[in-house]
């Protein structure tokens, strides 16, 4: 397949925003107390590394994007939409993983509507 297109990584992935509980320093026999709130906040990132596929000279392409909780199908739309306009006219391969999100009957027919 000879094919000038832009070949696009694209992962997600979520970090809490609750604090990590390690050791720490106190007086012998006086236990250290950590408080922190437990109404902890999730954060996701999906990012997009591109590389064009017989045009090096063009260089890498990083996009990203945030959002608070967690990318489900309709949030993962909203960001291909967004890459879409990051490529326009251009030909992209889209290489990523296995996440149910990206096999949902939405996920299909969003992307057939784009052929």
């Amino acid at each position: 397949m000879n094919t000038r297109a832009w070949i696009v990584f694209l992962d997600e992935s979520g970090v809490s925003l609750l604090p990590q509980v390690r050791r720490t320093y106190a007086p012998r026999g006086r236990t250290p107390l950590l408080r922190h709130r437990l109404n902890w906040k999730r954060a996701s990132m999906a990012g997009a590394l591109g590389y064009h596929s017989t045009d090096p000279e063009r260089g890498a392409r990083l996009c990203f994007h945030l959002k608070p909780g967690s990318y489900d199908t309709t949030a993962l739309i909203e960001v291909l939409e967004q890459m879409k306009a990051f490529y326009r006219g251009e030909q992209v391969v889209l290489v990523w993983d296995g996440l149910s999100a990206h096999w949902s009957r939405a996920m299909r027919a969003w992307v057939t509507e784009q052929d």
